[in-house]
């Protein structure tokens, strides 16, 4: 299959209360997505799995669910298991230095500019926004001792908080803090949580590192490593592509990304000579392109994933194809890295969400060693290959 077979808008898939996804006008009726199937011509090749398994944690490659997505045991709370707290926090746009707020004009989306078909004309405006932050803290975190970081777009994400009990209570990941952060409102070109998450740049993990995490540090009474190895970044749709950018463009900071439905398209906005495509040139260029980096990456998508869902049908607007392409350019530079494909999945699909994640995160953190500074408690988990 390739990215001209099929044309219509992209309905917008259900995926629980706190991500936005790709955005379509009022007055435009989407289709639905067409289903890929995962042999077609130009995909990678995968294993396919038997019906509600999921892939081995110690293993590479390319897997692909079966059509049933049971949810895993660890997204129950079990009343034996010691759970985290959680810290809330706001932010108000008055108060950044880099992302003062800004909002799509009306009526201005979902227009094609006519000298480049693969630019939008958009147009914005300042705009405020206040934007929540919660913070997970494991259970027997001793104030002032430096933690393994997992940074989330789109919080807050509640069905994280069961899944990191239980997996860290059985020291399959480290106890480790997730900070799970609030979008800036609105979605796609033009808005603010278009600005920060589709903008291939080091931005949105600079915003991080210099106004969320001080400010997580102060409000919760927490600290984190400043080992790379030690941080991760994750997220969907759009959070996925600025999960991945924050540690691309800062791998100092972060060495591991796990995304669902990772917008690897044609998104950016304002339009960026340096990333002309936005998050397409992860797989156009960037990654065979550059020395490969220290990082570790998991990857999802559903077989009725988003397929031009606005105007710009562009052939860089299909996540399913954009997906596959990151699967082979990770393997051809070999990369430590997972890529899934679900059947019978949509947009950030929540039933993969819930029967994945506990695997995912599980594979995520393989390998990882705190470092000689750290408490014994702090981080500590089974011994594991880095595979």
């Amino acid at each position: 299959m390739n990215r001209t077979m099929w044309l219509g808008m992209a309905a917008l898939m259900a995926t629980g209360a706190t991500l936005s996804m790709a955005q379509t006008t009022g007055a435009q009726k989407p289709a639905s997505p067409p289903t890929r199937d995962p042999h077609a011509a130009g995909y990678v090749k995968a294993v396919e799995l038997p019906d509600g398994a999921v892939p081995p944690v110690d293993e590479n490659g390319n897997f692909i669910l079966g059509p049933t997505h049971p949810a895993a045991p660890e997204v129950t709370p079990e009343a034996n298991v010691p759970r985290g707290t959680q810290c809330s926090f706001t932010m108000r746009s008055e108060d950044s230095k880099i992302y003062p707020g800004v909002a799509q004009d009306a009526g201005t989306f979902n227009r094609v500019d006519p000298a480049h078909p693969d630019r939008m004309l958009v147009t914005s405006h300042a705009a405020p926004y206040v934007r929540t932050v919660t913070v997970y803290v494991p259970a027997g975190y001793r104030a002032g001792e430096a933690a393994p970081l997992l940074v989330g777009a789109d919080g807050p994400d509640r069905m994280m908080f069961p899944i990191l009990d239980a997996l860290i209570a059985e020291r399959r990941i480290p106890a480790l803090v997730f900070v799970s952060i609030g979008n800036g409102g609105h979605d796609a070109q033009g808005s603010e949580r278009g600005l920060e998450y589709d903008t291939m740049s080091g931005r949105y993990a600079e915003f991080v590192q210099t106004e969320v995490l001080p400010a997580a540090e102060t409000h919760c009474g927490v600290r984190f490593t400043t080992n790379p190895d030690g941080r991760a970044t994750m997220g969907g749709s759009s959070g996925g592509s600025a999960a991945l950018a924050m540690a691309w463009f800062h791998t100092e900071w972060y060495h591991r990304v796990l995304t669902y439905s990772g917008t690897y398209v044609n998104q950016q906005w304002p339009w960026n000579p340096k990333s002309p495509h936005g998050a397409w040139e992860f797989h156009e260029r960037w990654i065979a392109d550059t020395p490969r980096k220290p990082l570790r990456i998991w990857l999802e998508v559903g077989d009725r994933d988003l397929y031009n869902p606005n105007a710009l049908h562009d052939g860089m607007h299909d996540w399913v194809e954009a997906n596959e392409r990151m699967a082979r350019v990770l393997a051809a530079k070999g990369y430590a890295y997972q890529f899934v494909f679900a059947r019978n999945a949509g947009h950030v699909d929540r039933a993969v969400r819930e029967q994945t994640l506990p695997e995912a995160l599980t594979w995520l953190w393989r390998g990882y060693a705190p470092t000689a500074a750290s408490s014994s408690n702090i981080g500590s988990m089974r011994p594991s290959s880095s595979r």
